[in-house]
């Protein structure tokens, strides 16, 4: 890990869990010598973390409707969404308000 390593959390709830190895919560270490938005991130975890459909969780390069996106507890659309610059340390939440029927 360098000193410009950007540590965050992921965490998945309500669902969105399943369709990342089902697990809840997890720290991950992206490169901080590069600048991370949201949009980015999402790139990331399609190609990282992402383990089962990933049409349940992403739509063209933001997350589908029915996944509510929380960082630090504030709603990111009061944040910019796909555009909001990732901090060091930020807990992005990613809660699913879509059912199986």
């Amino acid at each position: 890990m360098s000193k410009s390593d950007l540590n965050i959390f992921l965490e998945f709830s309500a669902g969105a869990e399943l369709l990342f190895g089902n697990i809840k919560r997890r720290q991950v270490t992206l490169n901080g010598d590069e600048k991370w938005t949201i949009r980015k991130l999402l790139k990331w975890m399609h190609a990282n973390i992402l383990t089962e459909r990933p049409e349940l969780f992403i739509q063209d390069d933001s997350v589908r409707p029915g996944i509510l996106v929380l960082v630090n507890d504030t709603d990111w659309e009061l944040l910019g969404e796909l555009e909001y610059e990732i901090q060091p340390n930020d807990n992005i939440l990613f809660i699913s308000t879509l059912h199986g029927g």
